[in-house]
């Protein structure tokens, strides 16, 4: 499943992309995540498999799956990537109330460099507290305009509507960034993202209907996974090859 492509901040981000509202790319920043709580005094948002080895946990296996579908459908092909993990919270209690040790990554800092020179960057975690629009948000920047997209929303900001920000740490900050963005509308009526690739899906079996998200793809985001992993294990970058059906 490559379910976050059908969310509507992303959907609403595609639009702008395909109508060259960028220019031409230059980065992605993404931030995801928010504070998963230990579990000894209040429970925790994720099952304590997440934080096993043993159990195939690790934020790195599970989001750079994620971002690898992402950034190859958006923005470009992901060619080589840098990544750093972290086990931040090393203690923590299961659904019945047991400690256990987390032996795995519950944060990863990874740089991906992409097909045509797009840098992006994003910061996994379940050991940061929000403050910012989403749970997960992509910031895009671009020649012409910049983005941020949510899960279900997106903003924009055209070069022609840039403010001019001068650097004076001496006095408060008289713009209001957050102001100075546009929301950009719904175009369209927006299912389930599951939903949505399932019904494809169905339609490619029984009626022979183009569906390109493959096993091949699937493998995609396990390799950027591992790459990731060996990237923090050996401390440097790994470059990704093409794989082959």
């Amino acid at each position: 499943m490559q379910d976050k492509l059908f969310l509507p901040g992303l959907l609403k981000l595609k639009t702008l992309i395909d109508a060259g509202f960028f220019g031409r790319i230059i980065s992605v920043r993404g931030e995801f995540g928010y504070w998963v709580f230990e579990g000894d005094w209040q429970s925790a948002q994720r099952p304590s498999w997440n934080y096993r080895k043993k159990d195939g946990g690790g934020i790195i296996l599970d989001m750079l799956c994620h971002w690898r579908y992402v950034l190859d459908n958006l923005f470009g092909d992901v060619k080589s990537v840098s990544c750093l993990g972290a086990t931040h919270i090393p203690r923590r209690w299961d659904e019945n109330g047991k400690a256990y040790k987390v032996d795995v990554d519950d944060s990863a800092y990874a740089t991906f460099e992409l097909a045509g020179g797009v840098i992006a960057h994003i910061n996994s975690s379940w050991c940061t507290r929000v403050r910012r629009d989403d749970l997960v948000t992509l910031h895009v920047d671009g020649t012409h305009g910049s983005a941020v997209a949510g899960l279900q929303k997106c903003w924009s900001q055209a070069r022609v509507n840039t403010p001019r920000p001068v650097w004076n740490p001496d006095v408060a900050q008289p713009i209001r960034f957050f102001e100075t963005w546009s929301e950009v509308p719904d175009h369209m009526s927006y299912d389930n993202g599951f939903k949505s690739e399932w019904e494809m899906f169905i339609r490619h079996l029984f009626e022979g209907a183009p569906f390109k998200w493959t096993l091949l793809e699937g493998a995609k985001g396990v390799q950027l996974a591992e790459a990731g992993l060996r990237s923090w294990k050996e401390r440097r970058w790994i470059d990704i090859p093409p794989l082959q059906a």
